[in-house]
């Protein structure tokens, strides 16, 4: 620990660049203890704060350019790509859209802040269409807001961090495996809470091939569209699909016939939102209803196949 703090307190600014820069790709290895130490070695050691703060602005907005523009030229396909190997609960691309829809790119001022908003918000504004100007505006005035937060919380409670770090040096080796155990067990913890968030959003699964089926046969299922409205700006829904977000649901499920084959879709991993959505359908009496396995992409995929649906009213 000795030696760590003596790397923090000479290539400080280097391993808050490095450290962020990681965490900003996406990795699960918190940057937020590295700007809170070095900000209590600026109020004492010889540890600038404004290159730590510069470093943390530099490395995050390295990320987000990436980011953005790989939103802008691959849209939807690397959010998904991104939900994918995040260990935030999947639904995080929906939540993010929700965020975005509702603030626009303003919400880039407090996305660092926010659990998996923060690997999604950027890429989401490329997607979305957002002008570089003001998307590096609001990118790096959100990043000097959370790397600051970070180096003024190191600062204002120096004394207490430097206590922390004290008792660390004396533990020798022993503090590396503290600090491991403690990096260990909180991924052990987010990949957990993916875990019991897709057990909690387990649904019956319809394959693309059967729903074709059903269509070709005249059973007229209903489909119902769970993505978020910025997402339906992003692809449009299949032909004939009912928009769960565009009304309200109780007054959706009124207006269909309990009998009637439901099939629910979103483009999120794993049908997350669409089994969501088919639980809230077969809680009020559905008993046919069905998350379709795939979602969008399984239909947009389907080949040559051309079949028709009829839209119900809302």
């Amino acid at each position: 620990m000795p030696q760590l703090v003596e790397l923090i307190q000479v290539y400080g600014v280097l391993i808050v660049f490095g450290i962020v820069l990681v965490e900003q790709f996406g990795l699960p290895i918190p940057a937020y203890p590295i700007l809170i130490v070095a900000g209590a070695l600026s109020v004492e050691a010889d540890v600038s704060w404004q290159l730590v703060w510069l470093a943390a602005i530099s490395a995050c907005l390295i990320c987000d350019v990436f980011w953005f523009r790989a939103g802008r030229f691959y849209g939807k396909r690397i959010l998904r790509l991104l939900c994918k190997i995040s260990l935030s609960p999947d639904s995080c691309v929906n939540q993010t859209e929700d965020r975005f829809s509702r603030f626009g790119v303003k919400s880039l001022l407090v996305s660092k802040f926010i659990p998996g908003f923060n690997t999604i918000a950027a890429p989401l504004s490329g997607a979305m269409g957002v002008a570089p100007k003001p998307f590096l505006l609001y990118a790096v005035t959100g990043a000097a807001l959370w790397s600051g937060v970070g180096i003024l919380l190191g600062a204002w409670f120096h004394d207490s961090v430097d206590d922390v770090l004290d008792i660390l040096s004396t533990m020798g080796s022993t503090a590396l495996v503290v600090v491991a155990s403690v990096l260990g067990l909180f991924i052990a913890f987010k990949y957990a809470e993916r875990r019991r968030h897709r057990s909690r959003s387990g649904a019956e699964r319809i394959e693309m091939a059967e729903l074709l089926a059903l269509i070709d046969s005249g059973a007229q299922p209903v489909l119902i569209d769970a993505r978020s409205l910025t997402a339906q700006d992003l692809e449009a829904p299949i032909p004939g699909a009912l928009i769960f977000r565009a009304c309200e649901p109780g007054k959706l499920m009124a207006s269909l016939d309990r009998k009637r084959e439901i099939v629910v879709y979103c483009s999120c991993p794993d049908d997350v939102t669409a089994a969501q959505v088919a639980h809230q359908f077969a809680a009020n009496g559905f008993r046919r209803v069905r998350a379709l396995k795939g979602g969008l992409d399984a239909w947009n995929g389907r080949g040559d196949v051309t079949s028709s649906l009829d839209p119900a009213p809302c």
